[in-house]
Order: structure tokens, then C-alpha cells, then sequence
């Protein structure tokens, strides 16, 4: 069997998520989304998802970290270790008015793409994993997917972009074979977590602020 894993860009996706929410506000269902799940809808014959690895940093506000954690804790709970989160951090960067002085402090995350590229080399350094999908529109990410495709020819790479998300040299690095996941709301729909997730005398329920009414 082919091995399969799963590279998310966290935040990438999550603000892509809100994008197109606000297009199509039945997008924020899925926000409560079994990550493994919806992958496993995207697996061709003779693939099997192995792993999936999902990268972001707690926000420094408290309600927007509780409802990451519900999210996440709900994920590991259901998967096991199919589902690993690897965390960076966000740090407070000051940004000064040209014109008038104001010093205003903006949140800032850091270490993803690092986090991203090492663990994508790690795995095929080590023989973990046969095909890649890297789940991101940054481009940033183009120079370890150069590297992997050089000193790992027998590895394979797809590229999934978020709802509304695009990127010029990812898109020209795939020669435009590019998974667009906002085409495939179906298995979005079918990919949501039941409100409560419940499992080995344990439960997290979906917040309040992600339901629809």
C-alpha cells in the first residue's frame, strides 16, 4: 500500500475557511471538521492515510485558544495518532505609525513553515511516507518541496490549496496540478464532527460560536 500524509498549514486553511465564509456562510460548519476524515474522502485505490500533521500556534487571545483546543483535543481524541498538531508561536510585533507615532502591537505567528519543511524532509529522510500532501498557499513552502522532489525523486507531492487561497509559484512549481479544496464542499459536508465528540469517558463540544443556528 501506498502511505499517505497530511501536511496542514494551520491558520493557512483557518483563514481560508473565513474567506470564503463570508461568501458562503454555510462554509462555517467546517470549522468543526475531522481532518482525517476529509482527507481519507481525497485517498485514491491502494493509498493509505497514515498521518495527519497539523501545524499552527495557540492564539494569544483566550477565547480564540479554547476553541482551538476544542477543535484539536476533539481531533486527537477521535484519531489517535493518525492526528499529530506540532505548534509554533505567536509573538507581538510592534508596528509605529509613520505619521503620527502610534505604537500598535500585532500578533504575529512564527516557526510554521520551519515546523512544516522539517517534518515533510524528516519523514522522507526517514522512509515514513510515500506521498506527501501539503495543505497551504504559501509560497514560502516552495523551497522544501524543490528540495524533496530533488533528493527524493521516488516521493510524490500534491498540493492542496484553502478556500481562497492561491499561490503563483506553488501553483507553477505543481505544473498547475493543483487540488482546489474549495471544489469539494461535499466532502467538507461530510467530514463534520457531531456536536459533542465523545470517546473513552472523554468529550469535547463544538463552541458555541461555530454553530449555526
Amino acid at each position: 500500500m501506498e502511505r499517505v500524509s497530511v501536511y496542514i498549514d494551520g491558520y493557512n486553511l483557518y483563514y481560508g475557511l473565513r474567506r470564503i465564509k463570508a461568501i458562503d456562510y454555510d462554509w462555517q460548519r467546517f470549522y468543526w471538521i475531522d481532518f482525517v476524515k476529509l482527507f481519507d474522502h481525497f485517498k485514491l485505490d491502494k493509498q493509505v492515510l497514515q498521518k495527519v500533521y497539523y501545524f499552527t500556534s495557540p492564539p494569544l487571545r483566550v477565547q480564540k485558544s479554547n476553541r482551538q483546543s476544542l477543535l484539536l483535543n476533539a481531533n486527537k481524541l477521535i484519531n489517535g495518532s493518525r492526528f499529530q498538531v506540532i505548534k509554533g508561536k505567536f509573538y507581538e510585533t510592534e508596528y509605529i505609525c509613520p505619521d503620527c507615532g502610534y505604537v500598535n502591537l500585532v500578533p504575529e505567528e512564527k516557526r510554521t513553515d520551519v515546523n512544516i519543511s522539517i517534518q515533510m524532509i524528516s519523514d522522507c529522510s526517514q522512509d515514513k511516507t510515500d506521498t506527501l500532501i501539503l495543505v497551504s498557499a504559501d509560497s514560502d513552502l516552495v523551497p522544501p518541496l524543490e528540495m524533496i522532489r530533488r533528493d527524493y525523486p521516488n516521493k510524490k507531492i500534491r498540493v492542496f490549496f484553502p478556500p481562497k487561497g492561491f499561490s503563483n509559484d506553488l501553483n507553477n512549481f505543481m505544473n498547475r496540478k493543483i487540488v482546489s479544496l474549495q471544489k469539494h464542499k461535499i466532502k467538507f459536508t461530510n467530514s463534520i464532527m457531531p456536536d459533542v465528540v465523545t470517546k473513552d469517558s472523554k468529550s469535547y463540544t463544538i463552541p458555541p460560536k461555530w454553530k449555526i443556528v
